[in-house]
């Protein structure tokens, strides 16, 4: 009990600390509680946080801002144009085709399991196999209701998407246009001595900047590059495919393991045990490697490094409070704990114990 009264007190004791603690409990309030019905300004947000960096350079080349935010709104607009009336439909039409396709590999993946007691009867039985399609019969049967459960609530989907499309665009240009007004009128409600929390933010803000920006060109990068890689190696559903390996990156050690399983799926029953199933696999393993040897460090040179441990239940406390947005910014939440544990008040034993444990 004295432990945890002297922790309270030199916690809780300096004012600044006390400033941090509401700023941060006002924002996870706000974010939990209102998180669902604000999920269009939350994505707003982050896109004319990518958008900033454009429009920021722009302005270094002697172009006035409200010209350099009209350029970058329409070259955003257009790509939005693109995604919408380019990449989805392609998407959606592979994703119609593989479903219209899945009962054709059920039954080859029937007929592969129920030649395995012929070919290994000392490892599996039939009756083993019996087994294993009945297990894979009921699950099917269980996604199948979800998928018509699920088609027949997409109508509050649709108008949800709607929503989104009207409200993305006139944010963003809002957000992009008016982004010094609305900064400085937060401020005025914010406390004149807040230097520890200036103190978090400065160092937080860089981490995720970097990470945030990166992230996006990462997935942008490795799923042009995989569907390139597909189209020429003559895989199906090529788009489909490259948008899960792009989506995967958001999951680091998890995404590709995962994404790993459709594509060596449909490889193999598109070509078999060929050289062709080999050329995919081993095309998908050297995407994989450049991008985790060569393009994470690239890209996130400033980022501080977290321990796989921390990023993992980061994503999954965070995803887990905030689904997509919360995996997305898995990292750079770590990363802002990480700053408000640093900034936080410590006995003078860490303090003097702090050097020593950053050398090693």
């Amino acid at each position: 009990m004295e432990l945890l009264k002297n922790w309270f007190k030199r916690s809780f004791s300096d004012p600044q600390v006390v400033i941090l603690g509401v700023f941060l409990l006002v924002g996870f309030a706000v974010i939990i509680g209102l998180g669902k019905w604000l999920a269009p300004m939350f994505a707003s947000l982050v896109i004319a946080y990518l958008l900033e960096a454009i429009v920021s350079r722009l302005q270094k080349l002697g172009m006035f801002r409200m010209l350099a935010v009209i350029i970058v709104f329409l070259l955003f607009v257009t790509f939005l144009l693109f995604l919408l009336f380019g990449l989805v439909p392609i998407i959606t039409r592979q994703l119609t085709q593989l479903v219209q396709q899945l009962p054709d590999y059920i039954a080859q993946g029937q007929t592969l399991l129920k030649q395995l007691p012929q070919n290994y009867p000392q490892l599996v039985s039939e009756e083993q196999v019996n087994g294993i399609i009945s297990q894979v019969g009921q699950e099917i049967a269980g996604i199948g209701q979800q998928a018509l459960s699920w088609s027949l609530s997409s109508l509050g989907s649709l108008v949800t998407l709607v929503v989104y499309l009207v409200l993305l665009p006139v944010l963003v240009f809002f957000f992009l246009k008016d982004k010094e007004l609305m900064v400085n009128w937060a401020a005025g409600y914010l406390p004149k001595e807040r230097t520890l929390v200036t103190k978090v933010w400065d160092e937080a803000e860089a981490q995720i900047a970097n990470y945030v920006r990166g992230k996006v060109s990462e997935i942008f990068i490795v799923g042009s590059v995989t569907y390139i890689t597909f189209i020429i190696l003559g895989l199906q559903y090529s788009a489909l495919l490259a948008t899960l390996v792009g989506f995967s990156v958001l999951i680091p050690y998890i995404g590709a393991a995962v994404v790993t399983i459709p594509i060596a799926l449909i490889a193999f029953f598109q070509f078999g045990w060929s050289w062709g199933f080999g050329n995919i696999m081993i095309a998908y393993a050297v995407i994989q490697a450049l991008d985790g040897n060569l393009l994470v460090p690239l890209l996130f040179s400033e980022v501080v490094n977290l321990h796989p441990v921390a990023i993992i239940l980061a994503i999954l406390f965070f995803g887990g409070l905030w689904g997509f947005w919360g995996i997305f910014f898995a990292i750079p939440l770590a990363t802002l704990v990480q700053a408000v544990l640093r900034s936080w008040p410590r006995s003078a034993e860490d303090e003097t114990s702090e050097p020593e444990q950053d050398q090693s």
